[in-house]
């Protein structure tokens, strides 16, 4: 199985992502059982955010890991740029351990950067860490010119992550932002990595390229695209599905591994980026 290091935990590759999850009664169990399927299979990350729904999704994961060893789960949350402040983080931060019925997260992220400075956001992040209630803290959406000037400041190099989109036919990150970090050491999590649209990934999973991969493997193009983000080190990838049986069909994504020649067919369809680009954002 392919991992991931976080804040010194080694974790699978695979996340669970729960953008627009628990904002539906009538999926509200299915998702549940979604989620439960993953952490059985021996996942063990879990990336939401306050904004999510308004809090529903966070409600969805507070019941979904009722269940679980606590210990044994990596939760992630993100505080919103409006609630960034040293005065309203720790309102926000209050009421996401109380819908995920938690008394810690193990990662908090700064969703976006927004109007507060980033020197009074990061001072509280590590302030929360400090005092226990979080694990340790990261950035979402931050491109290289955020990561340098985060870097510059006080503390501002305890980063655990940046989480950005990243998928095979979203490959900006790659001109800069993905290296500075590789030489730093900070991990990428990656977000919609089977793209996004009415279908998911629905141009990348009917390339031709991306099909003759998947049936060399005799995988889905879902798996492979998966595959392929999380060939490299030190990236996860945060695929949200509702359905216990696509959970299934992702977790073998882990066991894929891509060669050479798979790569390059994949390349020849999708091109490195070969000028730096703005930061792709859904």
């Amino acid at each position: 199985m392919k991992n991931v290091t976080i804040n010194q935990q080694i974790l699978p590759a695979l996340g669970i992502g729960t953008w627009e999850m628990g904002e539906n009664p009538q999926t509200f169990n299915t998702e549940i059982a979604a989620i439960r399927t993953a952490l059985d299979a021996g996942l063990r990350v879990i990336d939401t955010a306050e904004m999510y729904g308004n809090g529903q999704a966070e409600r969805l994961v507070g019941q979904a890991i009722q269940s679980y060893e606590r210990s044994q789960l990596f939760i992630i949350s993100k505080v919103l740029p409006q609630n960034a402040s040293a005065r309203k983080m720790r309102r926000s931060l209050a009421a996401s351990l109380k819908r995920l019925r938690t008394d810690y997260l193990d990662l908090y992220l700064y969703h976006w950067r927004g109007s507060v400075p980033l020197a009074e956001t990061i001072a509280t992040l590590q302030a929360l860490q400090d005092e226990g209630k979080i694990r340790a803290w990261g950035v979402s959406n931050f491109d290289l010119e955020d990561m340098q000037e985060l870097w510059q400041l006080p503390q501002g190099n305890n980063v655990a992550v940046n989480e950005d989109l990243y998928n095979l036919e979203t490959r900006g990150i790659e001109y800069s932002l993905l290296p500075w970090q590789k030489q730093h050491q900070i991990p990428l999590i990656a977000y919609s990595p089977l793209g996004r649209g009415p279908i998911l990934g629905n141009k990348m999973a009917q390339n031709p390229a991306v099909i003759k991969v998947a049936q060399k493997h005799q995988a889905t193009v879902y798996q492979i695209l998966l595959a392929w983000v999380i060939q490299q080190p030190q990236i996860l990838a945060i695929p949200k599905s509702s359905s216990p049986k696509h959970w299934q069909d992702n977790l073998q994504a882990l066991q894929i591994k891509l060669a050479p020649a798979d790569l390059k067919i994949l390349e020849q369809a999708y091109p490195k980026p070969e000028h730096k680009e703005p930061l792709a954002i859904y």
